[in-house]
């Protein structure tokens, strides 16, 4: 048994909001972990549902101390780093509430981090997961970065791990499949505050930059998907996605020496964002000009970006209307 007056390897922190019916199987499948000696800080945003009827279920384990927030924060990252703020170990992992893990996520993660003390944080490969728990596809968009890369564990620079690939595309994008040293958070400052959707990309580049980054090729994460269109769907209206994709881009730019090749990457995958946001019907003007001022904050040429995204927005809009037209014609 692990007393409260220990000091765990790792603080295990899961920041909840309306997740209720997925809490007992993330909540389980981290006691029931191969690696032990962890405190874990569960933490509620003001949830509306029975979350904290379900979290308190969990408060007579003396690894487990809970949180209930009376107003809700309205920021991820401010519940990320609150939980940090409390923990006690050397280790962080953030636990997302509606993801799970393999058992031996911690093991092999943990391990990572103990090989090598310049090593920020420690990766893995995540299963995708739909709301009725069909378990998809992982990673893809790791293979469009580069094709070889992931297909093996590493180490790597983290300088290089964002000069080449987090300045493109935001390399780890879920929390849950990652396990990260508390004292290079300190050195970092944290999670963005600002940020509402794009703080998890910059404080994972920030965290590469002053160290080292590993990766364990073995899909030990279970990344609960249900939310991602809606959450692309409320910051698309006001282009916030796009806005900040851009200003993380922009900074880590300013972090790192990219080669000519690194800033033509940055910007054909930037123009994947923006120029469907410019041939949008639905933002005004004035936001149409906002994005193309902070375009120009990192690209010089952009009008090079346009042909291929504007044929590939034109594509699914033809078919988005073909779909429609198909549904409104008689069946035989």
């Amino acid at each position: 048994m692990i007393l409260l007056t220990d000091m765990p390897d790792v603080s295990i922190i899961v920041p909840n909001y309306n997740h209720a019916r997925f809490l007992p199987k993330r909540i389980q499948s981290i006691l029931g972990q191969t690696f032990q000696d962890f405190e874990l800080i569960l933490l509620d945003d003001c949830s509306a549902d029975n979350s904290r009827e379900v979290l308190s279920g969990y408060g007579a384990d003396p690894r487990v101390r809970i949180e209930f927030n009376e107003v809700n924060s309205g920021s991820t990252f401010k519940q990320w780093n609150k939980g940090v703020r409390m923990a006690r170990g050397k280790y962080i992992w953030i636990a997302e509430s509606d993801d799970y893990a393999d058992e031996h996520l911690l093991e092999h993660l943990v391990s990572a981090l103990d090989r090598d003390p310049m090593v920020t944080f420690a990766y893995c490969r995540s299963w995708t997961v739909t709301d009725d728990d069909r378990v998809g596809a992982g990673n893809w968009n790791l293979d469009l970065l580069d094709p070889q890369l992931w297909k093996s564990s590493f180490c790597i620079d983290g300088r290089e791990h964002c000069r080449k690939y987090s300045v493109r595309s935001p390399v780890v994008v879920n929390s849950s499949a990652v396990v990260f040293r508390k004292t290079a958070y300190e050195t970092v400052g944290g999670a963005d505050e600002s940020l509402r959707l794009c703080g998890d990309w910059k404080f994972w580049a920030a965290m590469a930059l002053v160290g080292k980054v590993a990766y364990v090729n073995q899909s030990l994460n279970y990344f609960r998907c249900h939310h991602l269109e809606s959450v692309r769907n409320k910051t698309s209206r006001d282009a916030t996605n796009v806005l900040e994709t851009l200003q993380v881009i922009r900074w880590i730019l300013d972090q790192v020496e990219a080669t000519d090749s690194d800033l033509r990457n940055a910007c054909e995958e930037a123009a994947n964002h923006w120029v469907p946001a410019i041939m949008s019907l639905h933002h005004p003007l004035q936001l149409k000009l906002a994005i193309l001022r902070r375009v120009t904050t990192i690209d010089r040429h952009p009008i090079r970006r346009i042909a291929r995204p504007a044929l590939l927005t034109l594509q699914r809009k033809f078919a988005r209307h073909w779909r429609s037209i198909q549904s409104l014609l008689p069946s035989d």
